[in-house]
């Protein structure tokens, strides 16, 4: 029986948004829905998808989310998922919970390498092992060891959600959803709350995967360059074994009601700082299935808040009540839309201010007129990001499937939000004709709706000790109530699951698991085009690449002509020049102009060591991007803020100073581990010095610090900005980088030279640092229910030369022991480990991690487990698979162009990664057992550095193992 047969075509069309041919199928035998787009995209890209609605808040479908890729039928092994991690070239590997939805994704450029993952993926989905010791592991399960020992709750989802609900940001975003949906699936958690989460049964996990996990249930996604009718028959092999089945997955319409409910609700806030309270208004809107509206209402998001000169945006941040926006403006993937606005840092007796200037400012833009200007900026920013598609690292399919998903998922086409040309012309057309189309839209959906809520988060500086306490209190009774002989049981279980996790899984099972070969990589390193050369004067690169019509110009000022006083001023200089205005034009008028003229122009801080020198290469960059007809108002506008920049505006400095300081304080539970690793690393390189005090936490100690600044000495303040525009707007520190098609370049090269024969040449000397980073080990105290755990060592003293087996070697300690020890035995989220070869340091890290001394434990193994004599070249084969997949992993032309431009910043030249290329495929146990016995012997001689972010309780305890040189509360 051909595919043909097996499936019926529904619609076909060609879809030029996009550069695809669209086909829409159903499976016959089960009613699955299949879209199948084929381009010319090497990045394939295989997502099977359910509808997973929630019921409750114990987070069954995340905890089923994590289980299912832990063995299945044909993949006989505890996790095929960890196994394809450490093998495969995948460009994307994971898999997503969302409010009502839940997706497996993989994405490969190798056609074997895809239908491995692909294969993987429909037999865990579909015949999942989902032992009881998984669900224990994943979920959630009592940890005792001894009779008369208390019991702990442990597990992965448990811990990760723990890290979740210790993030106002997190929390803010959960309850302003809830309140506005009462009497729907989003009134709950589809990751779990951790209160809740012990609630769940082992029979209810299996219950709802045998409820949703069906093809009559499934939404299948295919994009890329490969061949349709091979996608079709592989999926068939696992289609046609099911047969048509009614399931009642349909997400439910929340009524409209006319509410105006006000919820108050706690977060986690320190005794030391001075906390301050969020505020989200919430409005429910309609569903996703018109394509006008949803554009509208997507365009009309960029106009209240999405620009810095937006209206609704400067009314509050001008106003001074808080520190910066809040709210997830227009939330519009899941099937009723909603908007949600607000501010956090606000003090309580503000917070009825800031919803009556919510309210105020919309009926003013109602009643007197949105600024066309600002209407046309907020179109041509949203368009230029639908036709650019740009999105970084992140498969460009997988953003094609979530637009699709966001009216397919609820039975409605999934082209309806793909195909948005003609839908944009039409309001263009409408606006034209005089229309007030967003002015209307404020009125009906925002003013004039009475399904409403108002959502308010306030500090509790006693919450964290109370959850504790609660959590306490919670187990105390759960042990009262049980018998001597279940205490056993539960003691019985833990050995079980130990012994579970521990156990190696059978060799002849893991062969099983498809995979290619180190003789199917290729040999030679990918290069990027890139002619070196000189324009007016400014070191310029230059990348002649195929870039869909879009001019990439990146230009980086070098901060070593900097003294090192500077740094921590350089991001808030960064935005400065973007959002600050310039003698001629104030900042909403050029912000505006920037988005109606470009596609952004962005500042980046970049800092990496250099190879073979000390010091490192630290730039600011302002990254740019424009149409080829807006080529020349692009430069024009980087000249007019490079000569003309407007750096006295107090006001509006402070507004930028307030949003980075809070946006960094909402960082530190979410990334804590980025805080610890970059802490670490600062010890050891100027350039993580550098980046270290322009992005960690020193960075948000000099923001504090600027702050209380500002009222007392904003002259000095003034006059060191000003002092940096000086020092490195001149040519000597000038490096462009331009990305773009042949013809463009050429083009647009006399403008290139106008432009940089406008820049200045100064004589000026670069700068020398002395780095100065407190040594010892450190703890840090935040209000949270989870650690982040970092340790370093140097590779120094021991005297290894590196070679690139070392990058497989530590790739693979991060896909196996780390795994192991401290996400599969420790119940934390997540471990990593990687080698800076630059700068010669292993740096550990853990993230939402219920541990810190066995974690510290967990790094310290990792060299005697490479050492071990059960480990053998079948696993070094793998590594070095999986380090080639990330050595060559996925780029968007602009960001291949901005990669060859930091190697040729760090000297790192395409013979030096074809070297590096070759040793890693040379790799072999020798090499493994040569970089473990270097880490002994950098543990041994060198205690390295310790860095623990966490709970006040957890890090104190902790101090009684190890020392901890420096403590204070950050947060």
């Amino acid at each position: 029986m051909s595919y043909q047969d097996k499936y019926e075509l529904l619609e076909e069309k060609e879809i030029k948004e996009i550069n695809s041919h669209a086909r829409l199928y159903i499976h016959k035998k089960t009613n699955a829905r299949i879209l199948s787009l084929q381009n010319n995209d090497e990045n394939k890209v295989f997502s099977i998808n359910f509808r997973t609605p929630p019921k409750d808040n114990t987070g069954v479908a995340h905890i089923l989310e994590h289980s299912v890729l832990c063995g299945s039928k044909k993949y006989n092994v505890k996790e095929p998922f960890v196994e394809l991690l450490k093998s495969s070239l995948q460009t994307f590997l994971n898999a997503i919970t969302f409010p009502d939805k839940t997706c497996y994704p993989v994405a490969s450029q190798n056609l074997q390498d895809f239908y491995n993952l692909m294969d993987v993926y429909l037999d865990s989905v579909f015949y999942p092992k989902l032992a009881r010791q998984t669900f224990e592991q994943e979920g959630w399960h009592y940890e005792v060891s001894d009779p008369k020992a208390p019991l702990k709750y442990k597990g992965v989802v448990f811990n990760e959600m723990k890290g979740s609900y210790s993030s106002p940001e997190s929390l803010l975003y959960d309850y302003s959803q809830m309140s506005i949906f009462p009497d729907s699936t989003y009134g709950f958690d589809a990751g779990g709350d951790p209160k809740v989460i012990p609630d769940l049964t082992y029979e209810n996990f299996t219950d709802f995967h045998k409820k949703y996990y069906h093809p009559s249930n499934a939404f299948i996604f295919f994009y890329g360059d490969n061949d349709e009718y091979e996608r079709l028959e592989k999926l068939s092999h696992y289609l046609d074994q099911f047969d048509l089945q009614k399931i009642d997955s349909d997400i439910k319409i929340q009524t409209k009601l006319k509410m105006n409910q006000r919820v108050i609700k706690s977060y986690s806030a320190s005794n030391e700082s001075n906390p301050k309270s969020f505020l989200t208004v919430n409005w429910l809107l309609p569903d996703t299935f018109d394509a006008e509206l949803n554009l509208n209402l997507r365009i009309l998001d960029y106009i209240l808040t999405g620009m810095p000169g937006s209206p609704l945006r400067k009314a509050l941040i001008d106003s001074g009540l808080g520190e910066d926006l809040a709210g997830v403006g227009l939330e519009s993937d899941i099937r009723q839309m909603y908007y949600s606005t607000g501010m956090r840092g606000i003090d309580s007796k503000d917070l009825s201010k800031v919803e009556r200037l919510i309210k105020t400012t919309l009926k003013k833009l109602v009643e007197d007129g949105i600024d066309k200007e600002i209407i046309k900026a907020a179109i041509n920013s949203l368009e230029f990001a639908l036709r650019e598609n740009n999105t970084g690292s992140f498969p460009r399919g997988m953003a094609v499937m979530f637009r699709a998903l966001t009216t397919w998922l609820y039975d409605d086409s999934p082209f309806t939000l793909m195909e948005f040309s003609d839908v944009l012309e039409n309001i263009k057309t409408r606006l034209d004709s005089g229309e007030r189309i967003f002015e209307d839209l404020i009125n009906k959906f925002l003013i004039e709706n009475e399904h409403r809520s108002v959502v308010i988060l306030e500090p509790d500086q006693g919450l964290e000790a109370m959850i504790q306490e609660e959590e306490t209190q919670q187990l105390q009774e759960a042990r009262l109530r049980m018998t001597d002989e279940e205490i056993h049981k539960i003691i019985q279980k833990n050995a079980e699951l130990k012994q579970f996790q521990e156990a190696s899984d059978d060799p002849q099972e893991l062969a099983r698991i498809p995979r290619l070969q180190r003789s199917d990589m290729e040999e030679k390193v990918k290069t990027v085009p890139r002619e070196v050369t000189e324009l007016k004067g400014v070191e310029t690169l230059i990348h002649p690449l195929p870039t869909n019509g879009i001019y990439y110009f990146d230009l980086g000022f070098d901060l070593h002509f900097l003294p090192q006083k500077y740094l921590p001023y350089i991001p808030l200089f960064g935005r400065a020049l973007v959002e600050m205005g310039t003698k001629d034009k104030d900042f909403v008028n050029m912000t505006t102009l920037i988005r109606q003229k470009t596609g952004g122009l962005s500042p980046v801080v970049f800092s990496n060591s250099i190879k073979g020198q000390k010091s490192g290469a630290c730039r600011l960059f302002l990254r740019a991007k424009a149409l080829p007809d807006n080529v020349p108002d692009l430069f024009q506008i980087i000249r007019e803020i490079i000569k003309e920049v407007d750096l006295g505006n107090r006001d509006r400095f402070k507004q930028i100073l307030l949003e980075e300081k809070s946006a960094m304080e909402q960082s530190l539970v979410p990334a804590g581990h980025r805080f610890v690793g970059l802490r670490l690393k600062s010890r050891y390189s100027e350039a993580d010095w550098a980046q270290e005090h322009m992005s960690g936490l020193s960075y948000l100690l000099f923001l504090r610090h600027l702050i209380k600044m500002m009222d007392k000495d904003w002259d000095k303040i003034k006059r060191d900005l000003n002092e940096i525009g000086f020092l490195l707007f001149h040519k000597d520190a000038m490096l462009v980088n331009i990305t773009a098609e042949d013809d463009l370049l050429k083009k647009y090269q006399i403008e290139a030279e106008n432009f940089l024969d406008s820049i200045d040449k100064h004589e000026i000397s670069t700068s020398t640092w002395v780095s100065c980073c407190e040594a010892g080990n450190e703890g840090i105290f935040i209000p949270a229910q989870v650690n982040y755990v970092g340790k370093t060592v140097s590779l120094a003293n021991t005297k290894y030369n590196f070679h690139g087996s070392s990058l497989v070697a530590s790739r693979f300690l991060r896909a196996s022991w780390l795994w192991d020890q401290i996400r599969v035995q420790g119940g934390a989220y997540g471990a990593f480990g990687s080698y800076d070869y630059l700068s010669n340091i292993m740096t550990f890290a853990s993230y939402r991690d219920p541990n810190i001394i066995e974690t510290l434990n967990a790094f310290a193994g990792c060299g005697s487990f490479l050492i071990r004599k059960d480990l053998n070249e079948d696993e070094v084969e793998k590594a070095v698979i999986g380090a080639i997949g990330e050595m060559d992993s996925y780029q968007l032309p602009d960001a291949k162009g901005f990669s060859s431009a930091v190697r040729y910043l760090t000297n790192i030249d395409d013979d030096h990664r074809q070297k590096v290329r070759n040793e890693i495929l040379s790799t072999s146990l020798d090499h493994f057992q040569e970089f473990g016995r270097t880490l002994e012997t950098a543990f041994k001689e060198d205690p390295g550095m310790i860095c623990v972010i966490g709970g006040h309780d957890q890090v104190e305890k902790a101090s009684e193992t190890i020392t901890l040189d420096n403590k204070f509360r950050i947060i």
